[in-house]
């Protein structure tokens, strides 16, 4: 029962069918992203310090829904690999920015259009104005759960 007393009806709670969706996206993008030996966590990383390099560790937690703790570990993995680049000293404070490889670049070129053809066929049944609703629709709950911020 909700808080009011109401019931809820899984068919019809919108918050429900927003996980739901949520679920079906990430099983959709690990399928296309496992051949290309990442995870959803590992693209994510990718696609947030190509938008906005120079990313610290927190700030790359938050944007990938991670904690700080697995993000380090993933950072150094990526670092490991040759995907991205730290400094082996805080230019201030005590943040290690990371940036992209070249490596990294054409990794999250193929990853990209993996996850863009998942996006692709998740709207496939939606008209231009639908998605454009639904992407208003969606920025508004998120403002509104945020406390309007």
């Amino acid at each position: 029962m909700s808080q009011d007393g109401a019931a809820i009806h899984l068919e019809t709670s919108l918050g429900y069918l927003l996980k739901e969706a949520s679920t079906a996206l990430r099983l959709a993008m690990e399928e296309v992203l496992r051949p290309l030996g990442m995870t959803v966590t590992h693209y994510s990383c990718l696609e947030l310090l190509a938008q906005r390099p120079g990313l610290s560790n927190s700030e790359l937690a938050r944007g990938a829904f991670v904690t700080r703790q697995s993000m380090n570990v993933l950072l150094q993995a990526l670092e490991r690999d040759g995907y991205v680049s730290r400094p082996s000293q805080a230019p201030v404070g005590k943040a290690l920015p990371a940036r992209l490889t070249p490596r990294g670049r054409r990794s999250l070129e193929k990853a990209s259009r993996a996850v863009r053809s998942v996006e692709v066929r998740m709207l496939a049944g939606m008209t231009d104005a639908e998605q454009s609703d639904a992407l208003r629709s969606l920025k508004s709950m998120v403002r509104s759960l945020r406390g309007g911020v």
